[in-house]
């Protein structure tokens, strides 16, 4: 069963403010029961953490940060929204730069 793109969304601010801290908490607590390593060892340690704690839920990720693909298509300019990146390219009709 696919996502939609607002459970996707959903669950990713749910991932971000519940597990990532569980996990954070989890490791430090585990790498705290042991002789602490190397710093070398453990950057890499917690570098390859970082990364691992995502890799389950790249299918809930992924598109997150985009328009949303079921709302009004791109391709009809009277129904779609001005964006405010191009709003802010509009120079005013006497010819001035706004700035």
């Amino acid at each position: 069963m696919a996502l939609s793109y607002k459970a996707r969304r959903r669950w990713s601010l749910v991932l971000l403010l519940v597990w990532m801290p569980l996990f954070v908490v989890a490791a430090v607590t585990v790498t705290g029961w042991f002789e602490r390593p190397p710093l070398w060892l453990e950057l890499a340690i917690y570098v390859v953490l970082g990364i691992v704690w995502a890799l389950p839920f790249r299918a809930v990720f992924r598109g997150v940060g985009r328009e949303d693909p079921e709302s009004v298509s791109a391709s009809d300019p009277e129904s779609a929204e001005i964006s405010p990146d191009s709003a802010r390219r509009k120079r005013p009709e006497d010819g001035s730069t706004a700035e």
